[in-house]
């Protein structure tokens, strides 16, 4: 079985819209703009890198990345290799990009359930603020890495949903806080 680990940067208000920059959106580019860098606090995204087996993402972030993380050899060597699955009920096969390694279009909340099932290592969701959102209702995240950063963005896509539904338990298994004021917090679910 497959374990789905949501990675996110994540300001303390929950947001989780355009930190590195993305168009469309008021504070986009806060995690570089408005946090002082430390590379130690990133350093759980290289771990990622050799850990996963594979790195889910949906429509929006796959669009996103596509065009930019392949000729990032040296950053992102590991996710570039490493096979690809794009939740997505719009995008069509044309529409890949040839020079991403596998990529693989799952259709519904039920294809990554089966994918899961599969025998395989930690696959890595990127991005993605509304299939992540629904991944989690549905109970299909098993950890979370979330790099949580010391600001208040107000409006923005949320990491969590509003939705009304039983409590979900998550378990601390690893924390550390920077110089900068970054937490990192490292939370399986609880089942």
């Amino acid at each position: 079985m497959c374990t789905l680990i949501s990675t996110a940067f994540v300001s303390l208000d929950g947001v989780v819209e355009g930190p590195g920059g993305e168009p469309g959106y008021r504070n986009s580019g806060w995690t570089f703009r408005d946090v002082e860098f430390l590379e130690e606090a990133y350093a759980i995204k290289e771990r990622e890198q050799r850990e996963a087996a594979a790195m889910m993402m949906g429509r929006v972030s796959y669009e996103a990345f596509a065009p930019v993380w392949p000729t990032m050899t040296e950053e992102f060597a590991g996710y570039n290799a490493m096979p690809k699955y794009v939740v997505s009920s719009t995008l069509r096969d044309e529409d890949l990009v040839s020079n991403w390694g596998e990529i693989t279009i799952l259709r519904s909340l039920e294809d990554v359930a089966a994918l899961k099932k599969a025998d395989g290592g930690p696959i890595v969701l990127h991005g993605s603020a509304n299939l992540n959102r629904n991944l989690s209702d549905a109970g299909l995240i098993d950890r979370y890495h979330l790099l949580v950063f010391p600001l208040l963005l107000g409006a923005g896509k949320r990491l969590f949903s509003d939705t009304d539904k039983d409590v979900q338990k998550l378990e601390l298994v690893e924390h550390e806080v920077y110089p900068n004021g970054i937490q990192k917090n490292v939370l399986d679910v609880v089942r």
